[in-house]
Order: C-alpha cells, then sequence, then structure tokens
C-alpha cells in the first residue's frame, strides 16, 4: 500500500505491506534503529514511539494504522545536534544504564509531557506503566521526567 505520513516532522510517502509490524517497518525499512524490540507483545515498551502524539508499542500496531499520521522516533527528538531536554534530564539524573530501554521510556515521557506539561507523580507512573527497566531503576525515570518537564515549561509543580 501507499503511505502518506509524517516521520520525525518531514512528510514521507512510501510503499509498504500494511499488515507489516510498525516496528519492522521502522527499523527495516525506515533504518531507525532506536527503537528496540524488546518482548514483541506489548508488555515491556522498548518499542514505543509517538504516533499522532500518542504512546504506543510499536510491536502491536501495524504499519497501515500508519496512513496520514505523524509518527516520531527517538532519533527524531534531536535537533540541529542538540538532545532533546528529556534526554538531556535522563543522562543528568542517571536514568540510562544498559540503554535498552531508554528510548521506549523517553517516547513514553515526551507523549505524556506534550499532553501534559506538568504532570504529577501518578500521571508519571501511568505514563511509563507499560515499560519496563531492570538495570535503572524507575525513581531515576521518574526524577528525569520531572527534570525534563521544569526544562521545558518552566519551574513548578508538585515533586515527582
Amino acid at each position: 500500500m501507499k503511505l502518506e505520513f509524517t516521520l520525525n516532522g518531514r512528510p514521507r510517502t512510501m510503499e509498504a505491506d500494511g499488515s507489516k509490524r510498525l516496528l519492522d517497518f521502522i527499523r527495516e525499512d525506515l533504518h531507525l534503529t532506536g527503537t528496540k524490540e524488546g518482548c514483541g507483545e506489548g508488555e515491556c515498551g522498548a518499542c514505543t514511539v509517538m504516533l499522532n502524539g500518542d504512546a504506543v508499542h510499536s510491536c502491536l500496531t501495524m504499519v497501515g494504522q500508519l496512513d496520514g499520521g505523524e509518527l516520531w522516533t527517538v532519533e527524531g527528538l534531536e535537533q540541529n545536534g542538540e538532545l532533546d531536554a528529556i534526554q538531556k534530564a535522563f543522562i543528568k539524573k542517571s536514568a540510562v544504564q544498559c540503554g535498552f530501554c531508554v528510548s521506549g521510556m523517553v517516547m513514553s515521557i515526551k507523549a505524556l509531557l506534550l499532553k501534559n506539561p506538568n504532570p504529577t507523580p501518578d500521571e508519571v507512573k501511568m505514563a511509563i506503566a507499560g515499560n519496563i527497566c531492570r538495570c535503572t531503576g524507575y525513581r531515576e525515570v521518574k526524577a528525569a521526567a520531572q527534570e525534563a518537564a521544569q526544562a521545558q515549561h518552566g519551574e513548578g509543580g508538585e515533586a515527582l
């Protein structure tokens, strides 16, 4: 099928199998490898991307759902050689160890902050509920979410 979509802020038109997993399309056809496959069943969140502003597990999403939509991957967050505030916060708060789950966590938090620039601790917990990390721990991830919210939208808000 012919797909027309926006990828990381840029319009694209491509031919693709609409029944292919979005994860495979991203990695194999778009050659963007920041999105990882963990469980392949939508339980770990390593493959999280933003589709039409929502965090989705790309292993459970079919390419046909992309048509006419807007897709953001972790590669699209960096602008002009500058990391996104969320990526910087993950580094600053030591919310990265092995790095396998990080792109999915970052994309989940990015989707949250776009909809809610000043989330409560419970809203952050819900946003990353579908993401599993075995190395870093969630305290650092929640601290990174708070840091990114403050950096993007000013000081204030409830401590995460």
